[in-house]
């Protein structure tokens, strides 16, 4: 009997809030943390504005380049009636070799060049408005990334919660047996009860206890699971208590369609960088350096500059074509924005009815517990005169812990509803 009592009072620590305890808030931070996708997205951040920097040296920076190039072309006169070797040519008329035309003798280049476009303001400013698209786009993804870790987490919590309950009920239950155990081995040996009364009282309280140990089963199980979805391998034994609510609508500021506006502008921006190819592009350039087609010499070392003007006239109406492909896209971007709004509008009328219906069920669910409570409490008191069938108390306690997993599982899928329905809301 002391045995039984000190592992019941192992088990009712192992639940009790002196562990290792913990609450969803540490958990929804370690998701974000440790999260592989949202730390991706926050590097994208840092890309995208490192990829403008890019462009602007790209735009206003000057070009500067060294090249150096040698051609030696050498020939066989055969002038005279002569074969001779002449590295670049002397003037013969008849030879062997590369015809003048194409060498000219040979080309000898060592020169630094410069190559600056003009007039890329205008460039810029689209390319800054495109990337302050892009952030409000990653950071939007960031936003809905973590709205759809913080559901993950706040369903795995509401799984921990309802195994822990189940536990927690299983342990009562297991309580209010070890109670009547007593007082059934005092009225066994006053001839009250029979032996096999106590054995089947017995028998019915180890399978209490089994019981109880399938749910601290799950639930250490389903808490392991929370920790792998963190990604946190912190020592945790139990943790704390929710009651999830209804948040207030925000469609109007919703995260998700926010999303299909920044598309859209998206969309808008790139037929714009897209149009700056039909502008006309000018270049400043300037080389200095030797240039030669003969031995080199140091008179043939100089310097020029000049400008170059380049215009898109015509390109097969590819202009027209790329603005078509862009109202096709707003077009498509828009059906799925007023979709989504439609659906998300059915879901939540779809999730506070289910809510609704499960509220009646809890409230009768809880009216029914109140009776079975008092019904045990006459048959306790039938119990110690000798007055109840063991049968019927066996009875009555199965009914008492189905009803109660029961309203608890009731209580468990309102949580989960209501966590669906605040991903909804976003």
């Amino acid at each position: 009997m002391k045995q039984t009592i000190l592992y019941i009072l192992l088990l009712i620590l192992s639940l009790s809030g002196t562990a290792q305890t913990k609450d969803l808030n540490f958990f929804l931070e370690q998701a974000e943390k440790n999260s592989p996708l949202l730390n991706n997205l926050k590097n994208d951040t840092k890309i995208i504005h490192l990829n403008l920097k890019n462009i602007k040296r790209i735009l206003f920076s000057p070009k500067v380049s060294f090249e150096t190039n040698v051609l030696f072309a050498p020939i066989i006169s055969h002038d005279n009636n002569r074969n001779q070797f002449q590295p670049v040519s002397e003037g013969t008329n008849n030879y062997s070799g590369y015809d003048f035309a194409y060498t000219d003798g040979g080309q000898y280049q060592t020169y630094f060049s410069v190559n600056q476009a003009l007039f890329k303001g205008k460039y810029y400013k689209d390319f800054a408005k495109q990337t302050d698209i892009f952030s409000r786009l990653n950071e939007n993804k960031i936003n809905i990334g973590k709205h759809e870790t913080e559901q993950l987490v706040r369903y795995q919590y509401l799984l921990c919660l309802r195994s822990k309950k189940q536990a927690e009920i299983a342990m009562s239950l297991l309580k209010q047996m070890q109670e009547s155990l007593k007082i059934m081995k005092i009225l066994v040996k006053n001839a009250v009860y029979k032996q096999s009364d106590l054995m089947l009282l017995q028998i019915e309280n180890q399978n209490y206890n089994f019981q109880y140990k399938t749910y601290l089963s799950d639930y250490k199980s389903n808490i392991s699971d929370l920790k792998l979805l963190c990604g946190t391998d912190e020592e945790i034994t139990d943790i704390q208590y929710i009651e999830l609510t209804i948040k207030p609508d925000t469609i109007i500021r919703s995260q998700f369609v926010k999303k299909y506006e920044l598309d859209s502008l998206q969309i808008n921006t790139e037929q714009t960088i897209f149009e700056q190819k039909y502008k006309p592009q000018i270049n400043l350039y300037a080389d200095a350096g030797m240039k030669s087609v003969y031995i080199p010499t140091y008179k043939r070392f100089g310097i020029s500059a000049g400008i170059n003007l380049s215009w898109n006239i015509y390109d097969g109406n590819q202009r027209k074509i790329e603005k078509e492909k862009t109202l096709v896209k707003q077009q498509s971007i828009n059906f799925e924005k007023q979709n989504f709004i439609i659906r998300n509008k059915l879901s939540k009328k779809k999730y506070t009815e289910q809510i609704d219906a499960l509220n009646e069920k809890i409230t009768i669910t809880e009216q029914q517990l109140n009776m079975y409570n008092q019904l045990f409490d006459v048959y306790k008191l039938k119990l110690s005169q000798g007055q109840v069938s063991i049968m019927d108390l066996k009875n009555l306690m199965k009914d008492i812990s189905s009803k109660k997993q029961e309203n608890l599982a009731l209580k468990s899928e309102k949580q989960i509803i209501i966590n669906l329905y605040n991903y909804q809301i976003f």
